[in-house]
């Protein structure tokens, strides 16, 4: 009989957990998660050892209460790469609470070895066991068997077949440990008495009958111009048909308008049936589409098969953030959703772009976590446009690498498709298919010539405010786009000191949410009753926003913002034409970096075409992304993450490869009195929780962090957390700093500060 080690003291039962019982399941649940992708010895490897300290008399007692600062992981590792020649397995088991760290034998060793541990541990901890022998006894003597894997999962030997890019190992590591750090989570949460639902299955045919009903029903009771329709009826038969190809790389290139919402959800669900995939993941660059997105597919589809069926995942969800609170544990959707979006254990996820690319490039076990459930799915990419120039190789290269070595599938969807193809030869490295997509759309140049409903008209001087604001007020209904948000609040105020209050908004991230909705079906509402209404904006109504005006005026931007902007001009085809204008304001200003540079390309591209600047030509938006992509050279940028890589080293990548690399902060204003107060008293009376957030993202605006000496920082109060203060959450104490035009509006603020 085998002495009785524990691994974790009482749980809701009152009983203490077997360490037998853990490693057993763990490895039990890791080898299932690691099968879709045929990982499953090391995976049961790593599931075995990864607690195999534990066999050590120093952590028993540290359960009993009698020992402090234990390490026991290290062993587990060390025995995974000394005994069973797992370079992956150690990575995982070592990473399991450390988080992923660097892919070097040498550093490993060194991190590792407990000879080295026993004399000096960089974490200041003692072994729970320095003794590996024994605690491989101890495990064998519990019934407990470790194998070496026949084939190493990740083979760093200087006589490997064949050496994959960096990338792709660094990828395959992160996916295994995905697999045990889950399988960890689950057994954990399970024996200390958390009631985990199981997310439902995906039966694709059932949901695509009912979407099919859906987009039947939404024909039949359109609105919108036989043109329109029949365009949007193309794309989705289209949609339908190329789902039946193999799974891979695809792009699906269709007009603003084109209904691309429900089409591209087709071909997931018909893709899905014809090739058993187990999911899918919609990912989108901005929360207002996401919250959008998610509300159709939830309303679409719960009905039919139950909540947790679509879920939401992002950083004001209440499920993407990391807040504890006792209010969290409530029963009904929040609480399902929360514990479905920690692992992403549901048929259908819409998140964020932030949310998946940088989880992909992380090194922490719960931003990881989830990536196993990647493997055999369908994931979507809405308006692909927005991925930054500079991490676009590494980004490829990690999402090749998910379709050829983990069957997924991965669409790009968008109505400005970049020509990411032309940057195929960097993207091609050993372990990745590089970057060659198949069109899904078979008629897009038809379509887009069924979507023409606008023509563009160029000016070649530059507009003063003063003329830009009389050619609006001459007009009955109008949107003008701006760069930036202090051009936008401006151009609203002279047109506001000028006697144009009836039929004026404005729209920006300086309002919140909620402050933006309302605006928004105020301007649908008017657009629709044919009434007086001029609409003052950033790029922000371009993400997504359904509005319809007779005429559009556009500052110069990048080809994509221009394109974007054309999509809310006569947008349902119930003009002849429409008429969009593409002008210079008197002072241009862009935002830094990318955005900026894109707009140059354009001005200079537009230019030398003149005239013959065919927006529904896809060829156009090709041949300017080789042109962007030639003078900016993406695969010469950041050469401190590609450094980062090649060294692979995961808390570096981790720490460089951000969607945002600046800081940002969340700021609860007072657009609506009766609801900030409610808000900012539950606030400081609770403190921060997921709750809490669920119900305020509509009332929040967000920001970049603030440098201490700035005026603002007076007008932020902290949020606590655990009787704390946060750095990350704040109530805006000034509420005539809420302009009921224009949003938030600090004094003395950085024209950059509000995102």
């Amino acid at each position: 009989m085998s002495a009785d080690y524990l691994a974790h003291s009482a749980g809701k039962s009152g009983l203490a957990q077997s360490l037998r019982d853990h490693l057993q399941q763990v490895a039990h649940t890791a080898h299932d998660f690691a099968a879709a992708f045929g990982a499953e010895e090391e995976a049961t490897l790593a599931g075995l050892l990864h607690d195999l300290g534990k066999y050590g008399d120093l952590f028993q007692k540290r359960l009993q209460g009698e020992a402090r600062g234990i390490d026991h992981w290290s062993a587990g590792a060390w025995a995974a790469l000394l005994r069973y020649q797992s370079v992956a397995a150690a990575m995982a088991i070592w990473g399991h609470h450390l988080g992923l760290q660097r892919i070097d034998l040498a550093t490993i060793r060194s991190h590792l070895d407990p000879a080295a541990l026993a004399q000096q541990h960089p974490l200041h901890l003692r072994l729970s066991e320095s003794d590996l022998d024994l605690l491989l006894q101890r495990l064998q003597a519990d019934g407990l068997s470790a194998q070496k894997p026949s084939r190493p999962f990740l083979d760093l030997t200087p006589n490997a077949e064949q050496r994959l890019h960096q990338n792709a190992q660094m990828l395959d590591v992160r996916m295994l440990f995905s697999a045990l750090v889950d399988a960890d989570f689950l057994d954990t949460a399970r024996h200390f008495g958390e009631e985990r639902p199981a997310g439902p299955p995906l039966q694709p045919r059932r949901a695509l009958q009912v979407l099919s009903d859906h987009v039947q029903q939404l024909s039949q009771n359109s609105r919108a111009a036989k043109a329109v329709l029949q365009m949007r009826q193309q794309l989705w038969e289209d949609c339908l048909q190329a789902a039946d190809q193999s799974p891979g790389i695809f792009t699906l290139t269709a007009p603003t308008g084109a209904g691309k919402t429900l089409a591209m959800l087709g071909f997931a669900l018909r893709h899905a049936e014809v090739h058993d995939l187990r999911r899918i993941v919609v990912v989108i660059p901005y929360l207002s589409i996401i919250e959008q997105t998610a509300k159709v597919y939830r309303d679409l589809l719960e009905p039919h098969f139950g909540e947790g069926y679509v879920i939401e995942h992002h950083s004001l969800s209440g499920t993407g953030a990391q807040v504890p609170g006792a209010d969290d544990q409530q029963e009904g959707r929040s609480c399902v959703e929360r514990l479905l979006a920690e692992n992403w254990d549901a048929p259908v996820v819409v998140t964020t772009s932030v949310q998946m690319l940088e989880s992909l490039f992380s090194n922490s076990p719960s931003a990881c976590r989830k990536l196993h459930r990647l493997a055999k799915s369908v994931i979507l990419f809405d308006e692909v446009q927005t991925l930054p120039l500079n991490l676009v190789v590494p980004t490829l290269q990690a999402l090749s690498r998910l379709a050829s070595r983990y069957g997924s599938t991965i669409v790009f969807a968008t109505a400005t498709q970049p020509a990411f193809d032309h940057l195929h030869q960097h993207i091609a490295v050993s372990g990745t298919v590089g970057w060659q997509p198949r069109e899904i759309v078979r008629s897009h140049l038809q379509l887009f010539q069924m979507a023409r409903r606008t023509q563009l008209e160029i000016r070649h001087d530059a507009l003063s405010w003063q003329e830009l604001a009389q050619e609006l007020t001459r007009q009955e209904q109008a949107l003008c786009v701006l760069n930036v948000k202090k051009h936008a609040a401006n151009l609203a105020r002279l047109l506001q000191a000028q006697g144009n209050s009836d039929g004026l908004y404005h729209l920006s991230t300086n309002m919140c949410p909620a402050h933006r909705q309302e605006v928004l079906q105020e301007v649908r509402r008017r657009l629709e009753q044919r009434k007086r209404c001029l609409l003052i904006s950033t790029q922000c109504v371009e993400a997504g926003v359904d509005v319809d005006f007779p005429i559009v005026y556009r500052a110069y931007a990048p080809l994509d913002s221009i394109a974007q902007a054309a999509g809310r001009c006569n947008r349902n085809g119930k003009l002849p034409v429409g008429r969009m204008v593409l002008f210079t304001p008197e002072e241009e200003q862009y935002p830094p970096g990318a955005y900026k540079q894109a707009a140059s390309v354009t001005r200079g591209y537009v230019g030398q075409r003149q005239s013959n600047v065919d927006l529904y030509d896809p060829a156009l938006y090709t041949e300017y992304y080789r042109l962007l992509y030639d003078l900016t050279r993406p695969e010469m940028q950041r050469k401190d993450l590609s450094n980062a890589i090649e060294a692979r080293d995961f808390v570096e990548v981790a720490r460089l490869y951000r969607l945002i690399p600046e800081t940002t902060v969340n700021v609860l204003v007072p657009y609506d009195p009766e609801a900030f107060e409610q808000l900012a008293q539950q606030a400081r009376q609770r403190g921060l929780s997921a709750r809490w957030i669920r119900e305020a993202r509509a009332h929040l605006v967000s920001v970049y962090r603030p440098q201490p000496r700035d005026v603002i920082r007076s007008f932020l109060e902290p949020i606590p957390l655990r009787g704390q203060p946060t750095d990350d959450w704040f109530i805006y104490t000034e509420p005539s700093h809420y302009d009921p035009l224009l949003g938030l509006q600090p004094q003395q603020a950085p024209e950059s500060w509000i995102l």
